[in-house]
């Protein structure tokens, strides 16, 4: 048993966070699922390198740039094409799982994260134009976009909800997923084939506070570097836990509602000096799922080591760090909605650059 078949095990999910067409064309995605890999996670960067730097596209793109298409129409149809393939090669970890894994994500454009109505209605011609029920179309967390989850999983939508950073969001994007499955039931809608993960994103934190903490200086500062992301990540799955494992939560849970996952993104580590799966050993734990980026996926398969129940390891520790950083002025809810909005920044300039490439 490899370490990812081992964190299946263990009651954890590992996709990738990557797709391309040579990944699919030339059988390295097939070869992933074979080693255990559950679904696939893409956003407007891991699409724009692709295309920039892969010459599958070529062809198609040239016969689209004869058709009366936009530079997004052009865009849209070469990544519906590459989810739609990712889909289906994908498809019998869906059917063994009855729903629960073998799930392609494919996100509305960075431009509607302030549009509700704009995203409500993305989601639902993504939705129609891929076609495969194995899909989670991928929707920001922000004020419009909690909106949005809510009217989408009403209508039965299945979503992976994007650029979660705080406790705060964590919640507003789980009170949403309930709301619209209880509107989903209202309606007679079959709560069973609805699935949603939400993604709380790890390694900027580390980044970003390491750099407050630097610049506070002192012991106990320099201390709580590179422990804010894992701190986190093992409070939102506590409040996962209460909520969709509690009584709020049973009358659906009984007309078959899925909980929601806590999703682990932002997971390849950008300090060097830092362990490479420093967000992947230490939250190890049932109904989660943790994506990563090709370099993080082949570093665990090599030296990774399962722990089952690692999330909820030293639950003192976690609440000690989280206290300290408050301590110190650090407010985790403010610095939450900044690092979504430098998110949503990388992502709009990452779909300027697609479209340029597919104008």
């Amino acid at each position: 048993m490899n370490p990812i078949q081992a964190a299946r095990a263990a009651g954890q999910q590992v996709w990738l966070d990557n797709l391309s067409r040579a990944l699919i064309n030339e059988g390295h995605l097939a070869r992933h699922i074979e080693n255990g890999v559950a679904g696939v996670t893409t956003n407007p960067a891991i699409f724009h390198k692709a295309i920039a730097e892969g010459q599958d596209y070529r062809p198609a793109l040239d016969a689209l740039r004869s058709e009366n298409l936009s530079a997004e129409g052009r865009y849209e149809r070469l990544v519906i094409e590459d989810v739609q393939r990712a889909c289906d090669v994908i498809r019998p970890v869906f059917e063994a799982s009855q729903g629960d894994a073998g799930y392609v994500s494919l996100e509305v454009s960075p431009a509607l994260a302030d549009d509700e109505a704009g995203t409500v209605a993305a989601a639902r011609r993504l939705r129609a134009a891929v076609a495969r029920d194995n899909l989670l179309v991928k929707i920001p967390a922000t004020a419009a976009g909690v909106r949005a989850i809510e009217t989408l999983t009403g209508e039965g939508l299945s979503l992976n909800v994007t650029l979660m950073f705080s406790l705060k969001h964590v919640d507003a994007v789980a009170g949403a997923y309930q709301r619209g499955l209880e509107k989903l039931a209202a309606a007679g809608g079959d709560l069973g084939k609805v699935r949603s993960v939400a993604s709380v994103f790890l390694s900027r934190w580390d980044a970003l506070v390491d750099k407050l903490l630097e610049e506070t200086g002192g012991d106990t500062a320099l201390a709580l570097r590179g422990k804010t992301g894992v701190a986190l990540a093992r409070q939102a799955y506590q409040h996962y836990l209460a909520r969709f494992h509690g009584e709020g939560f049973a009358a659906l849970a009984a007309a078959g509602a899925r909980p929601q996952s806590m999703l682990w993104a932002s997971t390849g580590t950008k300090n060097p000096a830092y362990p490479d799966l420093m967000y992947v050993e230490p939250l190890i734990g049932q109904e989660t799922v943790n994506t990563l980026p090709d370099a993080t996926l082949a570093a665990f398969l090599d030296h990774g080591q399962v722990q089952p129940g690692s999330i909820g390891a030293d639950p003192e520790a976690t609440t000690a760090q989280l206290a300290a950083l408050a301590s110190l002025g650090i407010d985790l809810d403010t610095l939450g909605d900044r690092l979504q909005q430098d998110g949503l920044a990388q992502f709009a300039t990452a779909f300027g650059k697609l479209l340029e490439l597919t104008a």
